[in-house]
Order: structure tokens, then sequence, then C-alpha cells
């Protein structure tokens, strides 16, 4: 009795040390330099304290200007690309849960009838009869004992796809914010630019009524006339140009938000769309760690980790349980009576003696986990390039608006000057004409300056992980306790 229990106390005890051949999860290291690139195209600032980080800052709380906000709340209930990645987020939550319970054993209750006609020659009593059964019975059906963690790691990786998908979803919700403002930004710039073309037109027919009437004045020339009718034919298909893009940029606004939105809500020019408030990277580059993408990328690799221990365990026996009682009788009115009870309990255990089946899916696991660690080093690059780009614009965009300010007053007085002495008769029209193309080109250029710089500042915040849906980081810890 005592070598029984001491062989049972061993057998066990090498079947629960199979818990400690999971592989532990090692972290990559980021492939990218610990802080942001540095020189005279980037700022100087960028752990300003007056800032707020990206990933901290609620999209509400980042745009200011209400137009954008209820543009940004309304598209993110009907966008249909968040509807597919928040139906996906369910769906792996909900596959989650299945891989979950594998762990706990499943009961079900069963009852049965059979009546069995035995013939003659084999029945004891030599004449054929007829044979009834009746059974009511309650137990576990095949239960798998995870002594070596195979459904564990399975389980395991089953939340880290549930989580892969939870950031996906967060990462298609900033994906949402960044276009909504972006195509609304675009559509101001381009309304403005409309607006810039038509005062262009009024002027330039102005001008060139000026000069026709000098012209038949005997005061002006018909090649003077020509040049003033060709920048009004210039200003004319601008005009019809933006107005074009215009109804372009409407057009997508109302496919991003999902519905029709009214124009008389819309900014008639950039200066009226209240400024977003500021953001800063830090001065550490880990801070993309945070960001949505990167995130996915991980759980995934850590899925792919998993993969890899229920790999190694299939490799090992599977011990499995079935139990049962309950009762049986040849009669239904003595299903319940005394001496009909029933039982069974039947262990079984399989051990794998060759399957290269298995020694195959193990390999490609580890194949998988490579592919996994690449594509997350892949991201935390791109990324890294993505916020390095959007700093280079950041640490310059300032000093271009203030140099385009200055260049639109000098280019106003040299065209006022041009003009006065054009009506004098002191100076020829090319004058007026090379001033006219000089100033309606900047303006243009400060347009879009101040587009480049509100678009910055969307991108800045978008690729530090701003706008992610923080109400789902609640779920997360009760659903990754492990027992």
């Amino acid at each position: 009795m005592k070598r029984n229990i001491t062989v049972i106390l061993l057998l066990v005890s090498m079947l629960t040390a199979g818990c400690s051949f999971s592989r532990s999860y090692e972290k990559p290291k980021p492939p990218i330099p610990a802080a942001w690139p540095t020189g005279a195209v980037y700022s100087p600032k960028l752990g300003d304290e007056a800032a707020a980080g990206a990933a901290d800052l609620h999209w509400s709380a980042f745009w200011q200007d209400e137009r954008l906000q209820w543009l940004i709340e309304t598209a993110l209930g009907n966008n249909r690309d968040l509807r597919l990645a928040a139906l996906n987020v369910e769906k792996a939550r909900a596959l989650y849960g299945i891989q979950r319970s594998e762990l706990f054993p499943s009961i079900g209750a069963t009852g049965g009838m059979t009546r069995q006609r035995i013939p003659q020659d084999l029945s004891s009593s030599k004449k054929p009869t007829t044979q009834s059964q009746y059974s009511v019975n309650l137990g576990i059906a095949s239960w798998e004992i995870d002594f070596f963690g195979r459904i564990r790691s399975l389980e395991e990786q089953a939340l880290e796809v549930y989580l892969a998908s939870e950031e996906a979803r967060n990462s298609a919700q900033i994906a949402v914010v960044a276009t909504v403002a972006s195509a609304y930004l675009s559509l101001i710039a381009d309304r403005e630019m409309l607006t810039l073309a038509r005062s262009t037109l009024e002027t330039q027919k102005a001008l060139f009524d000026l000069i026709q009437s000098r012209m038949d004045a005997g005061l002006g020339t018909e090649i003077d006339v020509q040049r003033a009718k060709s920048q009004v034919d210039v200003a004319q298909a601008d005009v019809l140009r933006y107005t074009q893009q215009v109804a372009k940029d409407e057009n997508a606004l109302d496919l991003i938000v999902g519905q029709t939105v009214d124009r008389d809500l819309l900014a008639e020019r950039l200066s009226g769309v209240k400024p977003p408030r500021s953001v800063a990277p830090g001065l550490s580059s880990e801070v993309l760690l945070l960001r949505p993408d990167i995130q996915a990328a991980e759980h995934r690799l850590l899925a792919a980790n998993a993969q890899i221990n229920a790999a190694r365990a299939a490799l090992f026996p599977r011990i499995s349980l079935t139990t049962g009682f309950g009762t049986a009788s040849a009669e239904l009115s003595g299903l319940f009576g005394a001496g009909s009870a029933t039982w069974l309990f039947s262990p079984q255990i399989v051990a794998p003696i060759f399957d290269a089946r298995l020694w195959s899916a193990y390999d490609a696991a580890q194949i998988e986990r490579e592919l996994a660690v690449a594509q997350y080093e892949k991201a935390i690059q791109a990324a890294f390039r993505e916020v390095a780009d959007v700093l280079a614009v950041r640490g310059t965009i300032g000093d271009q608006l203030q140099t385009q300010k200055s260049l639109i007053q000098s280019v106003e007085k040299t065209y006022n000057l041009s003009e006065t002495r054009y009506v004098q008769g002191l100076d020829s029209y090319l004058g007026v004409l090379d001033a006219q193309r000089s100033l309606y080109s900047a303006r243009q250029g400060l347009v879009q300056l101040q587009l480049s710089d509100l678009l910055n500042q969307v991108q800045l915040y978008a690729v530090l992980g701003g706008g992610k849906d923080r109400t789902s980081d609640r779920l997360t810890p009760s659903l990754s306790q492990k027992d």
C-alpha cells in the first residue's frame, strides 16, 4: 500500500513539473534611438512641461473647436470601419471565453431508453426475448486535466488575440479622429482659397476695366489689355478649380462623418478654427510603446509566445477524466428505486510516441514568433519615423508662417506702389502684373502654411497615440487574471 502511494505521488510530481516547461516572455528591445532626433530643424522644447502627453489627452480635450468636436463625435458613431473593428473585438472576446472555458469541466445530464430484441440462439433462456433499459446520468465527459499547461497556453493566446483586437479598434478610432480633423481643415482651407480666388478675380476685372478705359482714352496699349485679360482668365480658372475642390471636400467630409454636414456650421477661414491644445512627445522615444498599434503588435507577439508553449505541451502526455453517476433500471417505475444507482470513473492518459505533426507544429509556432518579433520591431521603427517627420515640420513651421506673413506685407506694398505708378503713367503694366502675381501666390502660400501647421498638430497627436478609447482599459485586468 505504501509503495502504491509513493508511486502515485512520484507520478503526480513528474506531471506537475511539466508546468514549468512554459517559455517565459522576453520583450524585444526597441530597435530605435532612446531619444528623438536633434538638430537645427527640430524644436529644442520637446519636453515642454506646459504641453500635455498625447496618450493621456482625450480627443475632446485636444480639439477645442466645438464644430469639430461635433463632427468627430458624429463620425465615431456612424463610421463603418470603426463599427467593424468593434465587432471584431466582440468576436475575439467571445472566442477567448470559449477557450478559457476549456480549463473547467463540462457537466451534463443525459437520459435514455433502449429496447432490444435478443434472438433465441443468443438468449440464455433459448427463447427470443425483448430487453428494456432506462437510465439517467449526471457527469463529466472527457475533461482534460491541464498538467502541462497546454490549455492555459491556448487560453493565454486567445486573451492576447482579444487584447490585440481591442488595440486595433483603438487604432481605428485614432485614424477616424485624425481623418475627420484633416478633412474638415482641408475643406476650410479650400473654401478660403476659393474666397481668395474670387477676391482676386474681382480685383483683376476692375483692373482690366481700368486698362481698357485707358486704352480707349489713348493712354494705354493693346498688349496691356491682353495681359490684364489673361489675368482675369487665370483667376476665373482658379475660381472654377477651387469650387470643384470644395465640392469634393464636402463629399469626403459627408462620407467620413456618415451624414450630410450643414455647410453653415463650418468655419469660413482657418483663423476661425480654435487651435488644438499643445502636445509634447517628451524626451524619450519610449512613449511610442503606448501607441495602440505598437501594443497590438506586442499582444500578437505574446500570443505567438503562448502558441509555442501550447505546441511544446502537446508533446507531453494528455490526461483526461470521464466521470458520472446516475440510475438505471429495466423498468421505468424502478428507475429511482433501491439498488438502481450507477457510477463511472474513467481516467485516461494518452502519450504521443511518434507523431511528426506535433514537431512540425512546434517548429511552425517558433517561426510564427520570429515573424511576430519582426513585425513588432518594424511597427516601432515606422512609428519612430512618423514622429520624427512630424517633429521636423513642427520645428520649422512657426518660422515659416512668420516669414510668409512678412513676405505678404512686403509684396502688398510693392503691389500698391506699382499700381499707383502705373495709374500715374510712370511705369508699365508689367510691374503691376508681376506684383499682383507675387501677392496672390504669397496669400495662397500663407493659407497652405496655416493648413500645414494645423495638420501637423493633428498628425503629432495621432502618431503619439492620442485619441484612443480608454474605456476598455478597465476591463483588461479582470480578463487577464489567471487562476
